[in-house]
């Protein structure tokens, strides 16, 4: 068993690697160690996401994808993330996060060796449940926060007073840069936490 930790934050502005210390100290009071860390600044209502897509290329079965709260795993719509979690069941990985705490039994080695099949059934249905609750909140917690953006602009627009979103000039100079260097649009996009899209407007001048 190996437990592969997983730090996302969604802009360069946002410190993904703020949790590692937290995930740390969480494993080693379950007397266990984390051994690989996977951290990329990358919006979770992407499916596609590359450091989520090693970690899941490195896990074997029964390995743990460990995360400090359920939206760094997912800010996912319902479609995107049915199909996030077939690859996890697909691969045998086990979710534990901080914020779900009957997730984290996976960390304890008596109970995964349990003899009562009864008692394991019920503690997974119950973990699996809190897990779908979580992430259909985080979901809904995003599309709120989306529509009271929508809103703030609008009344902005109405007032006269809205400037546009300011282009992050730092990060958009990253990407021209790492074309220079002849890098790929997806390793471009890997990079800087972009879609391709996004890649290529930058390149193209229009933000």
């Amino acid at each position: 068993m190996f437990i592969r930790a997983y730090l996302r934050a969604s802009t360069d502005e946002q410190n993904a690697e703020r949790a590692k210390s937290a995930l740390d100290q969480f494993t080693q009071e379950h007397a266990q160690r984390i051994a690989s860390y996977y951290t990329e600044n990358i919006s979770g209502t992407q499916l596609d996401r590359p450091e989520l897509n090693r970690l899941l290329t490195d896990t074997q079965a029964n390995d743990i994808l460990l995360v400090e709260q359920i939206d760094r795993l997912t800010r996912l719509n319902d479609h995107d993330w049915k199909q996030l979690k077939r690859m996890i069941e697909e691969k045998g990985i086990r979710i534990v996060s901080m914020d779900v705490p009957t997730s984290w039994q996976a960390l304890d080695n008596n109970a995964l060796t349990h003899n009562d099949p009864i008692i394991k059934a019920v503690l997974d249905a119950i973990n699996n449940m809190l897990i779908e609750l979580m992430a259909a909140m985080a979901r809904k917690d995003y599309e709120t926060r989306r529509e009271r953006q929508r809103q703030g602009i609008e009344a902005a627009k109405a007032n006269g007073k809205y400037k546009g979103k300011r282009a992050d000039t730092e990060r958009h100079q990253k990407v021209k840069n790492y074309r220079e260097k002849g890098l790929s649009l997806r390793e471009i996009a890997e990079a800087t936490g972009y879609s391709r899209s996004q890649v290529c407007r930058i390149l193209s001048g229009h933000t």
